[in-house]
């Protein structure tokens, strides 16, 4: 619902045309993005486990409203050895009470918020910076 719901609060911009500045902008770092997107907890859970099976290197997940409830999001990005990242286009600690919690960003190594677009990029380097680093090395980065 990009470019509809509350523009005032989520921009203009569609998911479409997110997706298209995130994988130039990965493809520009010398990554491949798979932007995948679903209104069913239970889809979202398999995209986590498919990025295990697959050999993903990282996720980068924007969970909505599931963020402040889903642990069953919570349990599949902690299932799997895949690093995962949250997003959220707008602040969510500026918000309504119930958006400042989050049930899946302890199972992500950060967090990052009212970045809009800007945010998924961001989440990208982290991964990236994370990725190169000394094995073990754990990137804690929140907002």
């Amino acid at each position: 619902m990009l470019g509809i719901r509350e523009p005032s609060v989520y921009g203009s911009q569609t998911y479409e045309a997110l997706c298209d500045d995130l994988v130039a902008a990965a493809e520009a770092r010398g990554h491949t993005l798979l932007c995948l997107q679903s209104n069913s907890e239970g889809q979202l859970i398999d995209y986590i486990q498919q990025a295990y099976f697959e050999g993903f290197d990282g996720i980068v997940i924007n969970p909505g409203a599931y963020t402040h409830y889903s642990y069953a999001l919570f349990d599949a990005l902690k299932s799997v050895p895949v690093p995962a990242v949250e997003v959220h286009l707008s602040d969510i600690h500026s918000r309504e009470d119930f958006r400042r919690i989050s049930v899946t960003a302890p199972a992500c190594i950060g967090q990052i918020y009212g970045k809009g677009r800007e945010g998924y990029i961001e989440a990208m380097d982290l991964l990236q910076k994370r990725r190169s680093g000394p094995i073990g090395e754990a990137a804690e980065e929140k907002n």
